[in-house]
C-alpha cells in the first residue's frame, strides 16, 4: 500500500475565519474549544478505503437545508493523487445527504493556496421524508479516499493555484 498523503489541521486563524464566515455566533473561547477538539481522519478499519471526516460542532440539518462545514483540515499529497470526498454512506442512505458538488475534490496543490488548504464542505439533506439529521460533534460525516490519476501526453499546464473552490478557472 503506498502512503501519498498526510492530515493535518489548518491554523487557528484559518479556522477562526472558517467558522466566522459559515456561523459567525461562535466566540473566540468557543472557537478555540472547537479547535482543540478536532480529529484528523481516519479508517475505521484497515479494509476500509475511505477516510472519515469528524463533525467539528454538532449539526442538525433540516429537511431541504444546506450548511457549509469549515473541517479545520487540510491535506498534503503526492503530485498526481487527488482525495475524493463523499458523504458518509449511512447518511446518504438514511438522510439523501448530499455534498452539494455532488463529489469534492481535493486537488495535491490546494494544500499551498492562500487559505492553507482548509477542505470546506457543503451538505445538504435532501429527504424526501421530512428526516431531520442530526450528525453530534465528533461523528463522522463524510469520506475521503485517495485515488492516482494520470493525465495526457501533451499536457503543458504550468500554473500554480492560488485559492479554492472555482479558483483554477480565474
Amino acid at each position: 500500500m503506498k502512503r501519498i498523503a498526510k492530515f493535518e489541521k489548518v491554523s487557528f486563524n484559518q479556522f477562526i475565519e472558517g467558522m466566522k464566515d459559515t456561523f459567525g455566533t461562535y466566540t473566540l473561547e468557543e472557537c478555540e474549544a472547537i479547535y482543540n477538539s478536532i480529529m484528523l481522519p481516519k479508517r475505521a478499519t484497515s479494509g476500509s478505503a475511505g477516510y472519515d471526516f469528524y463533525a467539528p460542532i454538532k449539526l442538525e440539518i433540516l429537511p431541504g437545508e444546506t450548511v457549509k462545514i469549515p473541517t479545520g483540515i487540510r491535506v498534503r499529497m503526492e503530485e498526481n493523487w487527488v482525495l475524493k470526498c463523499y458523504p458518509r454512506s449511512g447518511l446518504g442512505f438514511k438522510f439523501r445527504l448530499q455534498l452539494n458538488n455532488t463529489v469534492g475534490i481535493i486537488d495535491s496543490d490546494y494544500y499551498y493556496s492562500d487559505n492553507e488548504g482548509h477542505i470546506f464542505v457543503k451538505l445538504t439533506n435532501d429527504t424526501n421524508e421530512g428526516k431531520t439529521c442530526v450528525i453530534e460533534a465528533g461523528n463522522g460525516f463524510m469520506q475521503g479516499i485517495f485515488v492516482e490519476y494520470g493525465i495526457t501526453e501533451d499536457d503543458d499546464v504550468v500554473a500554480v493555484r492560488n485559492g479554492g473552490f472555482g479558483s483554477t478557472t480565474k
